[in-house]
């Protein structure tokens, strides 16, 4: 029986998405969010002791909202009732009330876990209010949107939001294998994957097990006879897909290469569609975001200082967020970059510094700009003859601050673009003075 035999024989059976399958069924299964599910941590006490407090999981898709709210409704001993926000109503919310009163009058506690619980609107949030706050449910909710905006404030503040991160590499990795050797189907196949076709699913699932586990399933089907998944095998499911992707050819960092010259350019359409076209194959966005922060000191600098600022910013939103919202902040990071005013002075400005320690060698700081503050400093006349700035007009006083082997030395010399213009008039100003 070759393997679309085989998982013929399985489909018919059951149906079950990989994804599905494997699901982890306690904590021990469960791979990632270790902030929240390592050893010693709030949450995994939680369950073990099974004391959960009412809780939102917020964050992107694949993460594993779901997957520790199945976790918990097999470690505790409390009912466990599940909705689904799309498909249920204030009349299913109801229900679930009437069952906690029947629970708790046998002396049971109820938790109720509503997964999409932004789907629900004002009034059938407001109806999960009065049972929260007394305790006869235990709320768990899952969102993929922000629950700041999306889930009414008064519920808020009787909830804990635990937001969860993209899944990291590691982790993903891990529930590949974990699915070649213990799932059902594909644990008789006896597969393996080499490292480089690894390598582009971790990649191509962005921190998402569900997709990981999809595309895993998907290249297996075609797999036919073979027992190693390899990069080719990837490549054919993409291609199919419409996505080209390399994740160490030309293309990927072509397409990276066009990408930041794009934006180093002022050319925000063409950055854009470097952009689209990386996010659509599934790129690292922490490779994107770690070539624009790079960018943002070395090609604008302080032609616009706050270019870094808003990087740095999205780097930790789109870490936070995830996708398919981390698109919304890269494309306004992009094209905030590529419209600044360009200046690459500073980037030049060490560079020149460096390579004179490196070919000049270290040169002993002047004494009046020595460590002063130390017992003994005044003995060696540390500090001495220093001129406290702020001591003249406009914090200002003429004094050597290079090594006398530099004196006159200049470095850093501003352009005549954006803020650097007034840089650049400030320095020429106190040179006058």
């Amino acid at each position: 029986m070759n393997m679309l035999d085989l998982m013929g024989e399985k489909l018919k059976k059951d149906n079950i998405p990989l994804a599905d399958r494997m699901k982890p069924k306690k904590l021990s299964d469960f791979y990632g969010q270790e902030k929240f599910l390592g050893e010693n941590s709030i949450l995994k006490n939680m369950i073990l002791k099974d004391s959960l407090m009412s809780i939102i999981f917020y964050g992107p898709s694949g993460s594993g909202k779901t997957s520790i709210a199945k976790i918990i409704s097999n470690e505790t001993k409390s009912v466990f009732i599940k909705l689904n926000a799309v498909t249920s109503g204030v009349v299913d919310i109801r229900n679930a009330v009437e069952k906690a009163r029947l629970e708790r009058s046998y002396g049971n506690r109820t938790i109720l876990f509503i997964d999409e619980i932004h789907r629900f609107n004002k009034k059938q949030q407001d109806a999960l209010l009065p049972y929260v706050e007394s305790g006869l449910l235990t709320l768990i909710g899952a969102t993929t949107e922000n629950p700041y905006f999306e889930v009414n404030s008064a519920l808020i503040s009787r909830l804990h939001i635990i937001p969860l991160n993209s899944l990291e590499d590691k982790d993903i990795k891990n529930i590949i294998n974990n699915a070649l050797k213990k799932d059902s189907v594909l644990s008789k196949l006896g597969l393996s994957i080499t490292s480089d076709a690894m390598e582009i699913l971790v990649r191509l699932s962005g921190g998402d097990a569900r997709k990981a586990l999809n595309t895993l399933e998907l290249v297996v089907s075609v797999l036919n006879s073979k027992s190693t998944i390899e990069q080719t095998d990837l490549e054919m499911v993409v291609f199919s897909n419409g996505i080209k992707y390399d994740r160490l050819g030309d293309n990927h960092y072509d397409t990276i290469s066009a990408f930041i010259k794009s934006v180093r350019g002022s050319n925000p359409d063409a950055a854009l569609h470097y952009l689209a076209k990386m996010l659509v194959a599934g790129e690292d966005l922490n490779f994107i975001l770690r070539r624009l922060i790079i960018l943002a000191s070395e090609d604008i600098g302080n032609a616009d200082p706050n270019a870094l600022v808003l990087a740095n910013s999205v780097r930790e939103s789109v870490n936070f967020v995830g996708m398919p919202e981390a698109r919304i902040l890269l494309g306004q990071l992009t094209t905030y970059l590529a419209t600044c005013p360009k200046s690459n002075r500073s980037y030049l400005a060490i560079n020149k510094a460096i390579a004179d320690i490196e070919t000049m060698g270290d040169f002993e700081v002047p004494v009046h700009l020595k460590d002063a503050s130390y017992k003994g400093a005044k003995n060696l006349k540390n500090g001495e003859n220093y001129k406290y700035p702020h001591d003249y007009k406009n914090a200002y006083v003429k004094q050597n601050y290079m090594p006398n082997k530099l004196i006159g030395k200049t470095y850093y010399e501003p352009s005549n673009r954006g803020r650097e213009k007034y840089i650049k008039e400030f320095i020429d100003n106190i040179k006058k003075l």
